[in-house]
């Protein structure tokens, strides 16, 4: 058997995200267009008496080492499937902001699904792995893809997107998380209070902009800055009143879009290049409005494994 396996995985940025009404069953509907984007977690998995999680890296100590952790539930859910124990140690090697917005979380469920894959030679079906992130959560599967893709039902329906350039970003860390739950909660509050109404009867099916397709497939970082949205911006601040002011520093330091990543508290900054990256990050730096500034760009490739595996607990 095979010693240990590493498998690297990236973040994600949600160049638009639309949230249809609260459904009956608690969720809402989304036009999810997903870019991965080079920050990565590593997660490698070994051999073990029992199923053990351990982490490293920066905000380690946020990271639940129990079952519910989605490294660890997909090991189990692998594992059921084929009949196997999950006695394994994962590792996680983490890069991705917690709790940020960026799917760090999810990564780590799809990263460890694809090594427990090789690990134990089960040889899923890429569909079986698909359908088992999905039953980890929405944002899974496209944690295991990687690129670009619209996400549709809950995230979970994937279709790849033509990506025609390299888009740079900043992204501005926030101290502390923002539970995703509370912030859809939260833009669900925003629309009952504005009149509109927060259920599906109320509030239009999300459909992804045609302006924002056209300028991922052309590579047009002016045209895909105009396009950018996300719904669940307004609840975000509403709940964490600081990210206005991150946003601000970001737009007046020249980026050519700002916006909260996914639920947050992460804030992602669109920029032309990788020389007004840099500028846009010192000036976050210097303003003092976040805890820590990543440059990096897009898309990026999705779960890979690694070709020479690193010792677990690196």
């Amino acid at each position: 058997m095979t010693a240990s396996v590493t498998v690297r995985v990236p973040a994600k940025v949600n160049v638009q995200l639309a949230v249809g009404g609260l459904r009956p069953d608690g969720f809402h509907d989304l036009a999810n267009v997903f870019l991965a984007v080079g920050l990565y977690d590593e997660i490698t998995v070994a051999p073990a008496d029992e199923l053990r999680v351990t982490c490293t890296g920066p905000d380690a100590d946020q990271v639940p080492l129990d079952d519910t952790n989605l490294a660890a539930r997909a090991a189990l859910a692998l594992a059921e499937r084929h009949g196997r124990d999950a006695r394994v140690h994962i590792h996680i090697d983490k890069d991705i902001p917690v709790a940020g917005g960026m799917a760090g979380g999810s990564a780590d469920g799809a990263g460890a699904l694809l090594a427990c894959d090789a690990l134990w030679g089960t040889g899923a079906s890429r569909e079986e792995l698909l359908e088992i992130c999905a039953e980890l959560g929405s944002d899974v599967p496209f944690s295991l893809v990687g690129g670009a893709a619209l996400g549709r039902g809950r995230g979970e329906l994937l279709t790849p997107l033509e990506v025609g350039g390299t888009f740079h970003w900043v992204f501005a860390v926030a101290d502390g998380g923002l539970s995703t739950p509370a912030v859809y909660a939260e833009c669900d509050r925003l629309r009952e209070v504005s009149g509109a109404g927060a259920g599906v009867a109320d509030v239009p099916d999300p459909e992804p902009s045609a302006a924002l397709l056209d300028a991922l497939r052309t590579g047009d970082a002016a045209a895909l800055a105009a396009a950018v949205s996300n719904d669940l911006q307004a609840a975000a601040v509403s709940l964490r009143p600081s990210l206005a002011a991150t946003l601000a520093a970001g737009t007046e330091a020249g980026a050519l879009a700002a916006m909260v990543s996914g639920s947050g508290p992460t804030t992602a900054f669109l920029v032309t290049d990788e020389a007004e990256a840099t500028k846009v990050a010192d000036a976050l730096r210097e303003s003092g409005t976040c805890r820590s500034v990543r440059v990096t760009s897009g898309p990026a490739a999705g779960a890979t494994r690694r070709a020479l595996p690193s010792p677990s607990g690196d």
